[in-house]
């Protein structure tokens, strides 16, 4: 395998390993924090609203545009590691 091949190969492990991980964060925090616990989560209340609906309502959405933001970053970040970003 030529170093061109192992090094892109690395770069979409590395791709999917981010890829996980952002997406299993959005989904502890849409479906763990928005319908599993949203029961525990009620007790507290965040803008006069139960912190589980304000999971379920807002937060995930939240939660996932900063997701966005943070795989930008990290792939303009590996983008410059691995040599492939536009100059």
């Amino acid at each position: 395998m030529t170093d061109k091949k192992a090094s892109m190969k690395a770069y979409w492990k590395r791709n999917l390993r981010y890829l996980l991980i952002l997406l299993s964060i959005w989904f502890l925090v849409s479906y763990g924090l928005g319908i599993l616990l949203v029961e525990p989560l009620n007790y507290f209340h965040i803008g006069g609203f139960p912190l589980g609906f304000w999971f379920a309502q807002q937060g995930a959405i939240y939660v996932f545009v900063i997701l966005i933001f943070a795989y930008v970053r990290l792939m303009n970040k590996l983008d410059k590691e691995f040599d492939v970003d536009e100059k």
